[in-house]
């Protein structure tokens, strides 16, 4: 089985809602996102031979899927009343609603399908919060 990783980096906020902690509050992170493909096969010919994927394009997409939270506030849906949002809006603040808890194995999965989506045939993905503190969503 060959495996290929890339990694990349992005600024961003969010909280926990209903959490009973400090992350209830709005906090940040320099979260890395780490994602593996796999395949017991590599291309025989043309330009991608001994191949599974084109690092230029695995790092490119990876990062493209990244710069997509980079700076922004990441909110569960329906975790703010309507008005706070309007008003962080009226502002001018980046913010990225998700149908699901902003927690590091909610994003593992996210930039998992969203590789996925892109046509990679994923291994995993981990999220770091630190440097000390990640998690990981794979497939069986």
């Amino acid at each position: 089985m060959y495996t290929l990783k890339t990694e990349s980096s992005f600024d961003s906020a969010h909280f926990l809602a209903n959490y009973n902690g400090k992350c209830r509050n709005i906090h940040g992170h320099r979260w890395k996102v780490i994602a593996e493909i796999h395949s017991e096969f590599l291309f025989t010919d043309g330009q991608h031979r001994g191949m599974i994927a084109d690092f230029s394009d695995f790092k490119k997409d990876l990062r493209e899927q990244t710069e997509k939270l980079d700076h922004t506030l990441i909110i569960e849906e329906n975790s703010i009343r309507k008005e706070l949002f309007f008003a962080l809006m009226e502002e001018g603040f980046s913010v990225k609603i998700m149908k699901f808890r902003p927690t590091a194995e909610n994003m593992a999965r996210y930039f998992y399908e969203a590789m996925q989506g892109l046509g990679y045939n994923m291994k995993a993905v981990t999220v770091y919060e630190t440097p000390e503190n990640c998690a990981s969503y794979m497939e069986d």
